[in-house]
């Protein structure tokens, strides 16, 4: 069939955002035995496709390779131009993955990995697979290739894709070995953690055991993996764990509107992001990851980045990233956009969304734990740590330097702390107070109300302090805190600093 023809047909089936190529096709290795004395469990073929994709191309471009039986490994590499466009216009980026014999059904069981535009080149076999994609049998039956032309630059994309297959005995694939489910912890106690991670697994430069070193080097009682659109990271741990530190599983799927984090899957289950927020599917996988029993948590809603503004709403999610990596003006319009659903839900609008912060590191000298999400848990587990971010008793730190504890006490003896209720009447006099330490000198401490801020003070240049403030449930439906740096520009502008610590919200007043 034509390319023309497929498009036509793929129209006609309102397949919208899918363009389906003509297949490559191979030899049976039955067929090379014999030839030239050539023995097939030494042989191999490749097959080379040259195209053109237009500005306005689908999302997913989809290369069906024929596979016959008898393959021990199957190799891809490609490339593509990257021509010169005027300032402010996109250029070229076209990422890759592949499915297997099984299908491309979205959330099917033919996924078999993704790189993104991370490598120019993958192999896959029953031992072992290129990080990013996952080892097994290379079975007989239609594979298909995916190229995503992310961005496409006036002139269009010139792609090439080379397959090449390895005939041969499969060999055994081993069985995944996953990290436990819980460590040793200290009871219920308040646990520090990065669940926004990259590896060589997708993006990352860093190995596993390097993201455990610096996980273990910033103070962090557990991290989650989480590499975009790819499971193959979920058995590289094996060995770094411990009884101070546990790993969780998850992804960062990574669509074209929008960054989630899946915080805490099941090991090994793949949730797919090939949709738009137009295509109205993310409630779908949504609930696909909490049957996986993970947290749906919208990543970096504001980055600057193609594809990172976060478009899907937050009906689905179960707490927000609002501090991604060093704290840049877009986390400032989310930490403010968050406020605004605080502010929502004290009238009675919708739930609350607890706010979590990540580093989102992927490199040198991107820091692992910068920041960090400090979660009161009952024990150091999946569950508990879970259990802990979905009720918002947590807090965000800009380093394991820093510790704090927020409160506020009615005057009958009530008490309440993060992302908890204090049940006193509209007219009882609250106590909010804060303590902080290790900070450092030059900052600040703001509590935000739903009014806004109402009321701030400096911190001594020791960075330590114990704040006091009172109020009324009729005067402030909730109250959280804010620790900030001082302003670069010395506050000419009205913007404060940048963000060291901040707090989930205290509820005041009768539920």
């Amino acid at each position: 069939m034509q390319r023309r023809e497929v498009l036509r047909l793929s129209a006609l089936a309102g397949a919208a955002g899918v363009l389906t190529l003509d297949p490559v096709t191979f030899a049976h290795a039955q067929e090379r035995d014999g030839e030239d004395g050539a023995d097939s469990a030494d042989s191999e073929q490749t097959r080379t496709v040259t195209g053109h994709l237009p500005t306005g191309s689908p999302d997913f471009v989809y290369l069906p390779v024929e596979v016959p039986r008898g393959v021990r490994e199957i190799a891809v590499s490609y490339s593509y131009d990257k021509p010169t466009v005027p300032a402010g216009t996109q250029g070229n980026a076209c990422d890759i993955g592949i499915f297997d014999e099984r299908g491309t059904d979205l959330g099917g069981r033919g996924f078999r990995g993704w790189s993104g535009g991370a490598r120019t080149e993958f192999a896959i076999s029953a031992e072992q697979a290129t990080p990013g994609y996952l080892a097994g049998p290379v079975k007989a039956g239609t594979w298909h290739v995916v190229l995503g032309p992310y961005t496409v630059a006036p002139q269009g994309l010139d792609y090439k894709v080379t397959v090449t297959l390895r005939f041969g005995e499969p060999g055994e694939t081993p069985k995944p070995v996953y990290p436990p489910q819980r460590a040793k912890g200290r009871g219920r106690a308040w646990y520090r953690g990065d669940s926004h991670l990259h590896t060589i697994h997708s993006d990352g430069k860093r190995t596993p055991a390097e993201v455990v070193a610096a996980a273990r080097a910033a103070g962090l009682d557990f991290i989650t993996t989480t590499e975009h659109n790819t499971t193959s990271s979920h058995p590289a741990w094996e060995g770094l764990w411990g009884d101070d530190l546990l790993i969780l599983t998850g992804e960062e799927i990574t669509t074209r509107n929008g960054h989630v984090v899946a915080l805490g899957t099941d090991p090994g289950v793949f949730i797919d992001w090939r949709y738009r927020a137009r295509d109205n599917r993310f409630g779908h996988y949504a609930r696909k990851i909490r049957q996986a029993g993970g947290l749906v948590i919208p990543a970096h809603p504001h980055g600057t980045c193609v594809g990172c503004n976060w478009k899907f709403g937050f009906n689905e999610a179960d707490a927000v990233e609002v501090w991604n990596a060093d704290f840049t003006p877009d986390d400032e319009v989310t930490v403010q956009e968050w406020d605004n659903t605080l502010v929502a839900a004290a009238r009675g609008d919708g739930r609350w969304l607890p706010a979590v912060g990540h580093s989102d590191a992927h490199r040198e000298p991107q820091v692992v734990g910068l920041p960090q999400t400090v979660v009161l848990a009952d024990d150091l587990s999946r569950t508990a740590i879970q259990e802990g971010i979905r009720a918002g008793r947590c807090w965000i730190a800009e380093s394991s330097a820093i510790d704090l504890s927020f409160s506020a006490v009615g005057g009958r003896g009530q008490h309440a702390g993060i992302g908890e209720r204090l049940n006193v009447a509209r007219r009882d006099e609250v106590t909010v107070r804060l303590k902080v330490s290790g900070v450092g000198p030059g900052c600040s401490v703001r509590l935000i109300t739903d009014q806004g801020q109402l009321y701030a003070t400096a911190l001594p240049d020791s960075g330590s302090a114990d704040v006091e403030w009172r109020t009324t449930a009729s005067y402030a439906a909730y109250v959280r805190a804010e620790v900030r740096r001082a302003p670069k520009d010395g506050g000419a502008s009205g913007v404060p600093g940048p963000m060291a610590a901040m707090t989930n919200p205290i509820w005041l007043g009768e539920a």
